[in-house]
């Protein structure tokens, strides 16, 4: 019994929703919205919504969460005002809107919601009256008053000056013989309207807004004894062609008829589906410079991802686009559609000139900007972008720029333009060879590189992969922002000049007189060999300047014990190469005498063991090379080191 008992509380704890509830269906992201424009009205009493107003329009939104607190829609400011709720209605002397509509005929009903002028344009003719007051069950998309007011003179003309067939089939075409409810308004379906069963096309977007023909659902759910009236913004048309036959008729898509023609694309954009084409006109195609746009034009792959980065995967139509959003396009990139008061962006930009043409298979919205893709770009256009530009002028005026605009596989690591705050190199042969090696022989994704990983460059050299847990580094500089990845080549941007390694950590040592008393000390303790071999080591290397601040006997003492001296030297050796950029906060690095050391950055101050480092990142083919100006102390090791000053050199 008890059992039963439990497992009937689960089932009724399921079958109950928010607030006690009984659980149904999943609401629509209409209802939702319309919900939350409920809780926001209810301090004014019941089946009062709120609803935002654009200052100085006259649109109006039920308010969703983020508009709610945000009090902006396209950029705009708002004002909340609140109204009944659709199908509710004020009572003289009572708080809210207490009493649900009286349910009336379709005809009625479109009074009611604010349609009064479908209600004349009903009248002129002479059979739908009578249709929309007698039995059956239909629904109807009734336009606002102030769409109607917005119809063209000439097409409104037209439609009155034939009443009983142009305005009759015009008005047929706004209803469907069912009613159809929001929540059954699903995104990319069609409705077959009564006039000729030509289709509707419906969208039901995440953030609530609801479009026909790309006109949005203003008012919607108000029921009637012989269906459901939805009050929208425009005046809608029947639609009869793709895309693809609209970009065939229009003049200002001449290059774009032919671009669509070379790449093959035309089958998609003919084909089924609900596509955004971000038309390009013709005078977006010269905007771009002829060589670029040549190019492009005679690379089908890059062609085809140009005209792929102007097709979103689904269709957005201009009404219900409140706020930016990143839609995908069929070439796999992202791309930030937003608005500005009335006019919509692309990446923060106002290049749409005209928008919401409807296709059979989508909308098609014209654009006077050409949206190039990375991957179809050169590097030196990749680069010509980004916070890269000096190195790309230091490049030309080595005369090496050539690499990265044509057709070789590579990557380009570019340091950021804050490498060369306090001035640039001078061009030599020597700085000319370090510019190739910043250039790796293969187009890489920086995602696939694994530390030990080597790289090929044009220079010559081999460089390494290093890959911590924060950072990703190439000998000692470290990628600094996404990767590029244009049509042959990619970008790396990173934090500083390459120093690919001149040798080993001892010929670093011996090469620099700064260590000539730790090169002695090293040969005295027999770690020679160590630090010549291959290997993986990173040496924090006290200078003369260390030695030299120890007590005169303290330090012969030490160069005298041959095991105390090798202890010293081994715990200044890490067991792994660490590299500048890849230390974060504090890094603990296990010495090769067994203890480890503190490594850490702050403030661009490389420390270990809370002493600063006096220079950082000299590559050596086996290792790096930190030089301090101090002598580390192992813990616990106090024999020869602890008359040692504490005043330090620092950098």
């Amino acid at each position: 019994m008890a059992l039963l008992m439990r497992l009937l509380t689960l089932a009724l704890a399921l079958s109950v929703g928010p607030a006690g509830t009984l659980a149904g269906p999943a609401k629509s992201p209409y209802q939702l919205v319309l919900q939350h424009s409920r809780l926001r009205g209810r301090q004014h009493g019941p089946n009062v919504c709120a609803v935002q107003k654009v200052i100085g329009t006259n649109k109006k939104y039920f308010t969703n969460c983020k508009q709610w607190y945000q009090r902006k829609i396209c950029g705009k400011s708002t004002v909340i005002s609140y109204e009944c709720c659709p199908g509710y209605e004020k009572v003289p002397g009572e708080k809210g809107c207490p009493a649900a509509l009286p349910l009336s005929n379709l005809y009625e009903t479109m009074g009611v919601v604010g349609s009064t002028t479908t209600q004349l344009y009903t009248d002129r003719t002479e059979k739908l009256r009578p249709e929309m007051e007698g039995p059956g069950s239909f629904t109807i998309f009734a336009p606002s008053n102030e769409a109607w007011s917005s119809l063209p003179a000439e097409v409104l003309d037209s439609l009155v000056s034939n009443v009983n067939i142009e305005l009759l089939n015009a008005l047929r075409y706004h209803m469907v013989d069912r009613r159809v409810l929001t929540d059954e308004l699903k995104h990319g379906m069609t409705l077959t309207s009564m006039y000729q069963n030509s289709n509707i096309q419906i969208h039901h977007y995440p953030n609530g807004i609801v479009t026909v023909n790309c006109a949005r659902l203003l008012k919607a759910d108000h029921h009637a004894t012989n269906g459901v009236v939805h009050l929208i913004d425009k005046v809608i048309s029947t639609i009869t062609n793709n895309i693809q036959q609209i970009i065939e008729i229009e003049d200002t898509f001449e290059t774009l008829r032919a671009a669509v023609a070379a790449s093959g694309l035309n089958t998609v954009l003919e084909g089924d589906g609900q596509f955004t084409l971000l038309a390009p006109t013709n005078e977006a195609f010269e905007k771009i410079p002829a060589e670029t746009l040549n190019r492009i034009l005679g690379d089908p792959e890059a062609l085809r991802d140009l005209l792929n980065n102007h097709i979103l995967k689904s269709a957005m139509c201009a009404e219900a686009i409140v706020a930016g959003m990143s839609m995908e396009t069929l070439g796999g990139t992202t791309l930030e559609v937003g608005c500005s008061g009335d006019k919509l962006t692309i990446n923060g930009k106002a290049v749409i000139s005209n928008k919401d043409i409807l296709a059979t298979n989508g909308v098609i919205h014209f654009i006077d900007e050409l949206l190039i893709p990375d991957s179809a770009k050169t590097l030196l256009e990749l680069a010509g972008e980004s916070d890269v530009s000096t190195a790309i002028d230091i490049l030309k005026q080595a005369g090496l720029d050539t690499h990265l605009s044509g057709k070789e596989q590579l990557t380009f690591l570019a340091p950021l333009n804050s490498v060369f705050k306090d001035g640039v190199p001078r061009i030599d042969a020597q700085m000319k060879t370090l510019l190739l090696n910043h250039m790796v022989k293969e187009q890489l994704a920086s995602k696939y590189l694994y530390s030990g990983q080597t790289l090929d460059t044009l220079g010559g050299k081999k460089l390494r992969v290093f890959v911590y847990r924060n950072s990703l580094c190439i000998e000692n500089s470290c990628i600094a922002a996404h990767d590029k990845r244009g049509r042959f080549g990619t970008l790396f941007t990173m934090d500083r000049m390459l120093t690919p390694p001149m040798g080993t950590v001892m010929d670093v040592l011996k090469g620099d007189n700064r260590f000539s008393m730790l090169v002695a000390a090293i040969q005295s303790a027999g770690l020679m060999e160590i630090l010549n071999r291959e290997g993986v080591y990173t040496v924090f290397a006290p200078t003369n300047e260390a030695f030299q601040a120890m007590p005169p006997e303290e330090l012969n003492k030490l160069l005298a014990n041959a095991k105390e001296l090798t202890n010293i030297l081994k715990y200044h050796i890490g067991d792994e190469i660490l590299v500048s950029g890849g230390i974060g906060a504090l890094v603990r690095l296990k010495s090769l005498q067994g203890d480890k050391l503190e490594v850490s950055s702050k403030n661009n101050v490389v420390s270990v063991n809370k002493e600063p480092v006096a220079e950082t990142d000299i590559m050596a083919t086996n290792g790096v090379v930190y030089a301090i100006n101090t002598v580390l102390q192992p813990p616990g090791c106090f024999s020869f080191l602890s008359s040692q000053p504490t005043t330090r050199t620092r950098r």
